[in-house]
């Protein structure tokens, strides 16, 4: 499922980090989960007690990253079945030829940010 912050429900921290919700809500559904912001579609996983961001879109074809299934640190397409590192964004494997982008993620207190640069 992926969530549409509205601004009211999401706050710009230090002109760079967008505060993006509760970890435990954000990961109440699993530890894959799907967030747009500024019009970006983002994944986030929970691996080990991190949290990281890539976009929430194969390279290779038009599924959500988000919808796909993790095992350890690879998220695989769950259109295709091409895996992508969740840490980097890198394309580990066939039909893939590119790799996604990556985006920092940190946490304060209880509460995900992540910076987003538009595509």
């Amino acid at each position: 499922m992926t969530t549409v912050l509205q601004e009211e429900e999401r706050t710009e921290v230090d002109n760079t980090w967008t505060d993006i919700g509760a970890e435990d809500t954000l990961f109440e559904d699993g530890e894959c989960s799907g967030v747009v912001v500024d019009g970006v579609k983002i994944a986030l996983f929970r691996v080990a007690g991190n949290v990281y961001a890539l976009d929430d879109i194969c390279t290779h074809g038009n599924a959500c990253l988000s919808e796909g299934d993790m095992d350890g640190f690879e998220i695989e397409c769950p259109l295709h079945a091409g895996a992508f590192d969740i840490r980097n964004g890198k394309a580990l494997c066939a039909p893939l030829t590119r790799d996604t982008r990556s985006h920092p993620v940190c946490r304060r207190a209880d509460r995900i940010l992540i910076q987003v640069k538009s595509k």
